[in-house]
């Protein structure tokens, strides 16, 4: 297999490879999605020994994230790709008469994926399976954070596939700023806002259109008619999963005044039921990534009370799962995204004034509402801009494949999952072919009538 001593170098080989055409048809694309599921299906005790190196995850949620649902995804892709590769007939209006319209779906090229390290595995693979699927090149750089995973994906995608199709590139801040000086065709980045920002900007230098996968304060919503020990085992799950180093967790709680208690009883009974009275000597509980991370959750801890957890090991670099009370819009915990197994609750006594301060807040990845009002559900869906979403259900809306996952505004822009990956790293490509046996003067205007007709025509 070639090096290239440049990154230079790397993307032209891509670019060359791309431009051969030998990315383009179905037998192809078919062909190293096939070996993509092998390669995950094979190495699945590797894949999972790493993310447990890398965060402590056991067996159960390193299958569940890591690994089962990449399967998932190819399969999907597999059962569906030659359906979505077929151009798309569209209608065409009378003032066209005579021609047919149709929509082909173009590869981009070469792709820059930049991954992150909270679920190193998943978050590299499944955009990778769109650029697959849609016929281009792909240059994968893993999180440097997650150190045993991207030392596993370099090397099973380095043995997998040649460097001029699929390469990765391991390394931290200086590796990334580099490739991103090079030209890409498009550039798909999952992380934090802040590296968003600055991805768009060296992306602005040759107009690379560019996903951002983001993230934000996701709220969840229970309100007053909500099955409450549901709701809380449910929000405990999806909080928890991780360590709560998960996008589209739920960041805090907005619960209805009259039922706060009840809730906030349920949701400590639900954590202890998850990892025990002990968390802290849970082989299955999750780490935080490193040391500053976990520096940066425990000063969030700092004004609000604690209602239950807060206690940490830095020795395993973990941090219990904590319940946060009076808590205010103004303290720390309620500034960034949290990032980690810290729950913070607030209160509200009517909707109206919760949608209006979550209005106030930037427009969130996720957004979760427990409730049996289907009035409330219909003005939440309403008024609420957010990305993805659940109803009675956290994280599960990221499992549908049929399903666009994107956020909006600062939580991202672009979408993936099944069709939506392959329509990601595709471009639409617009055709209309007009017929030679006839040819209407009309729009020559070449009678006294034309210019009637024609305003008839565009009513």
């Amino acid at each position: 297999m070639p090096t290239y001593p440049t990154y230079s170098e790397l993307v032209a080989s891509q670019r060359t490879f791309f431009q051969s055409g030998s990315t383009r048809s179905y037998a192809f694309r078919k062909q190293q999605l096939e070996k993509l599921y092998r390669l995950v299906a094979d190495n699945e005790q590797l894949i999972l020994k790493a993310v447990h190196e890398d965060l402590n995850k056991s067996e159960l949620e390193g299958f569940f994230a890591d690994v089962g649902y990449i399967k998932y995804e190819i399969t999907h892709a597999l059962k569906h790709l030659k359906r979505w590769m077929k151009p798309q007939r569209v209608r065409t209006p009378l003032t066209h008469f005579g021609s047919s319209s149709s929509i082909y779906r173009e590869p981009y090229g070469v792709n820059l994926i930049i991954a992150p390290w909270n679920y190193p595995f998943l978050l590299t693979i499944t955009p990778l399976i769109g650029a697959i699927a849609g016929g281009n090149t792909a240059i994968v750089k893993p999180s440097e954070l997650a150190v045993h995973s991207s030392d596993l994906l370099h090397k099973l995608l380095s043995n997998a596939f040649p460097s001029e199709y699929i390469a990765c590139v391991e390394g931290g801040a200086e590796e990334t700023t580099a490739l991103l000086q090079e030209r890409f065709d498009h550039i798909f980045y999952t992380g934090s806002s802040s590296i968003g920002k600055i991805i768009m900007t060296a992306a602005s230098q040759y107009l690379t259109p560019v996903t951002l996968e983001l993230g934000g304060k996701n709220p969840a919503i229970v309100d007053e008619s909500a099955n409450i020990p549901l709701a809380a085992r449910r929000i405990a799950w999806g909080k928890l999963l991780n360590a709560g180093q998960t996008c589209i967790a739920p960041d805090y709680i907005y619960v209805h005044r009259s039922v706060e208690q009840r809730f906030r009883e349920s949701l400590r009974d639900e954590m202890i039921q998850l990892y025990s009275s002990q968390p802290l000597d849970n082989p299955d509980y999750t780490c935080i990534i490193n040391d500053r991370h976990l520096s940066r959750l425990q000063r969030l801890l700092a004004e609000p009370t604690v209602y239950y957890g807060g206690e940490v090991d830095r020795q395993k670099r973990m941090l219990a799962p904590t319940i946060l009370t009076n808590v205010t819009w103004d303290h720390a915990v309620m500034q960034e995204e949290i990032f980690g197994p810290i729950t913070p609750i607030l209160t509200y006594d009517s909707l109206d004034e919760a949608i209006a301060q979550i209005k106030k807040q930037e427009k969130p990845l996720a957004l979760y509402l427990f409730t049996e009002n289907k009035q409330v559900k219909q003005q939440v869906i309403r008024e609420i801009p957010f990305g993805t979403g659940g109803i009675n259900d956290t994280l599960f809306q990221f499992l549908n494949p049929n399903l666009p996952f994107g956020g909006v505004g600062s939580s991202g822009s672009g979408s993936y999952h099944g069709v939506y990956s392959f329509q990601c790293f595709t471009h639409p490509k617009s055709v209309l072919s007009q017929t030679t046996k006839f040819d209407l003067p009309l729009r020559y205007g070449r009678s006294k009538t034309a210019l009637q007709i024609i305003r008839q025509l565009f009513k």
